[in-house]
């Protein structure tokens, strides 16, 4: 075994590896960027060493910086984690030269399934079976059309190079398809540096099922079950588990056997993951499949097979790249139960799932819940910044059985609490709580289907969460009035007081809110212990305060007991909280009419850049009449394109950037005329 080894990326996974490394007693060796300089991984390490500036190209991507670290610190083996250079022949060669150990395939492994055109020729060769499409060299438009139409619609159009949902568009009709792939072929550009594509027949009710593969240096090869990947959102993945549900056994073995075939084709070493495609049946039993990839890595969503098979694959990754032997054979490697994980990302759905950048004012996990793991790599007052995933953290839950795994991951959600920054937990909670999902009616179609129900738009307070809400500003009223009065005044003053006490009557207090919706006005009245609160002049609601402490509430709500968590953060205008109750997140303003309202509200009139990026297309020009939805712009960013849409009939007035102009969070990316 190493004795040290360094790890070539960040966040979570850097963390992950080096739980892993520390119960072996191997000494491990962070590497940061300027952004990364106080974060977790870098604290977690043993020794740490800055590779550049906060851009991945000026930092994570620099090889020769990464190999000079190891030098200088003596590590004996890179681990690459996902993403970066983990799948990057290059850099596992200069491993090689340099005398350290990659922690992973060898080059020749990742070069045979980098490309998917020529996976899928090697895979042909193997018997492993593939999806019907043209995967040539020929990548005139022209003629990739032309195969387009003798596949037949509705096709997939894939990065050759690519991976993680990017760089991939469905195309429903030859019409559609030259802006589709020339759109393609921008995103496979910025993310993988090579716009070649693939076309292929896309399954009508596919589920992406993918089988964990492990091989070691003397030929031999095992798989650890299978994983359903099939909850999808841009044909990026949102819930993984393991076991698939509903998978025949003859399924897989069958699929287990391909996908051991296709890893001994290339010679294969380490982790990897063989991902099929598999027609689907109306009761969601999967039927025929088809090989898509192998990603030469451990996946992001190793942990569910961890948990169902009791292995640490990062721990066995350690040891076949030291030169020991598979740990288990495939007879000796067992399935127990059922474990599915979702991933907590920053990104606002109900914004186009546009990542969300800023500082995590609150971040809360649940503590010590039986069967659940949380992999993060952040902490409250980190920064999900523009230059990495926005990924927060995955929870993961185990159960003897699909059922008790859902129930728990479900509450699991519900004591997740996130403030200053948006993301999709609310989102998350409704995929679990789909009868469908229950009942194991996947496909990668899933959320598409249903996005009425599964993206309503943001929640508005109801009298019940604005009560509460008010309970919490008057209780930090009658702090700052205590506190106040320890200061510099009689504590036991009645003026000192902030429960509307008055010496001949109970005056009201009035508050006002404000939430995406519009203002909220609240008229409360303190009577016998309790509070009395009318909103926006409906009815009156009784409020009780039981307890509370900074972050939790606890009250009684017309006789009946409610509790939320909640986080209070200061904006230009008052105070900002951040209600978590049940399987809503709610976001308020309290509103003080004695703040000076400065900067103010961006102008109707203009669409603002919702995060700093590149613009890489613009449809439309100065004078140019659009219509409510039309797109007018392509924001790059995080290396996924956005488009900018128009939110209301209108006349552009002035565009004050050009292709290829970067911009910063907030930039004036359109404005209209008045009109």
């Amino acid at each position: 075994m190493f004795k040290r080894i360094l790890i070539a990326n960040r966040g979570e996974i850097a963390c992950r590896v080096i739980a892993t490394a520390r119960r072996l007693g191997v000494e491990t060796v962070a590497v940061y960027s300027d952004a990364d300089a106080a974060a977790l991984h870098v604290a977690m390490a043993d020794r740490a060493v800055r590779l550049g500036p906060a851009p991945a190209r000026d930092s994570y991507l620099r090889a020769d910086l990464i190999l000079e670290a190891a030098k200088a610190t003596g590590a004996e083996a890179i681990h690459p984690g996902y993403g970066f250079l983990s799948e990057n022949a290059d850099f596992a060669e200069a491993c090689e030269k340099a005398g350290v150990v990659f922690i992973g395939p060898p080059a020749s492994a990742i070069r045979a399934m980098g490309s998917k055109s020529e996976a899928k020729a090697l895979m042909d060769k193997a018997g492993v079976p593939l999806t019907p499409g043209y995967h040539g060299a020929d990548q005139d438009p022209a003629h990739l059309q032309a195969e387009a139409d003798r596949i037949g619609y509705p096709v997939l159009i894939k990065a050759s190079a690519g991976g993680g949902g990017k760089g991939m568009r469905l195309v429903e009709t030859s019409a559609d398809f030259e802006e589709a792939l020339a759109s393609c072929k921008r995103e496979a550009s910025a993310s993988f540096g090579d716009d070649k594509v693939l076309v292929e027949r896309f399954v009508t009710r596919p589920r992406h099922i993918e089988m964990q593969v492990f091989a070691d240096s003397y030929g031999n090869a095992v798989h650890l079950f299978e994983r359903d990947c099939s909850i999808q959102r841009r044909h990026q993945k949102v819930v993984e588990e393991a076991t698939a549900p509903g998978m025949p056994e003859d399924l897989r073995q069958r699929m287990g056997e391909a996908a051991v075939a296709a890893a001994l084709a290339v010679g294969y070493q380490g982790a990897g993951t063989v991902e099929f495609i598999a027609e689907t049946a109306s009761d969601g039993t999967p039927g025929d499949f088809f090989f898509m990839e192998m990603n030469t890595r451990l996946q992001v969503e190793h942990p569910v097979t961890e948990m169902v098979t009791g292995q640490d694959l990062v721990e066995w990754q350690l040891r076949v790249a030291s030169g020991e032997p598979l740990p288990l054979m495939q007879e000796e490697i067992y399935d127990y139960g059922h474990a599915i994980e979702v991933r907590l990302y920053a990104e606002d759905p109900d914004g186009g799932f546009l990542p969300s950048i800023g500082v995590l004012n609150h971040l809360r996990f649940p503590q010590d819940s039986e069967g659940i793991r949380i992999d993060t790599g952040v902490r409250q007052g980190d920064e999900i910044s523009p230059h990495y995933d926005p990924m927060i953290a995955k929870l993961i839950a185990y159960g003897p059985n699909r059922d008790v795994a859902i129930a728990r991951l479900l509450a699991a959600l519900r004591e997740t609490e996130v403030a200053g920054i948006a993301t999709n937990r609310d989102f998350l909670i409704r995929v679990l709580s789909q009868e469908d999902f229950s009942e194991g009616l996947l496909d990668t179609g899933f959320i598409a289907a249903r996005e009425e129900m599964l993206l309503p738009g943001r929640p508005r307070a109801d009298d019940i969460v604005l009560a509460m809400a008010t309970l919490i500003e008057l209780d930090g009223e009658a702090r700052k009035a205590r506190a106040r009065a320890a200061t510099g005044g009689d504590p036991y003053s009645p003026w000192a007081r902030a429960d509307g006490w008055r010496l001949n009557d109970a005056g009201p207090v009035d508050l006002k809110f404000k939430d995406f919706d519009g203002e909220r006005s609240i008229r409360t009245r303190h009577h016998h212990g309790a509070w009395h609160c009318r909103v926006d002049d409906g009815a009156e609601i009784e409020a009780t305060l039981l307890s509370v402490t900074d972050d939790f509430l606890e009250a009684r709500i017309d006789g009946d007991r409610r509790t939320l968590g909640y986080s209070r953060s200061e904006t230009q205008t008052g105070d900002r909280l951040t209600l978590f109750y049940g399987a809503d997140t709610f976001v308020l303003d309290r509103l003080d009419p004695l703040a000076s309202a400065t900067g103010g509200d961006q102008s109707d009139h203009a669409l603002t850049a919702p995060m700093p990026g590149k613009v890489t297309a613009i449809f439309v020009a100065a004078g140019d009449t659009v219509t409510a939805g039309q797109s007018l712009m392509i924001l790059e960013a995080m290396k996924m394109e956005h488009t900018i849409k128009a939110p209301a009939d209108g006349t552009v007035d002035a565009l004050p950037f050009a292709v290829g102009d970067q911009v910063t969070d907030g930039a004036v990316l359109i404005s209209f005329a008045e009109e």
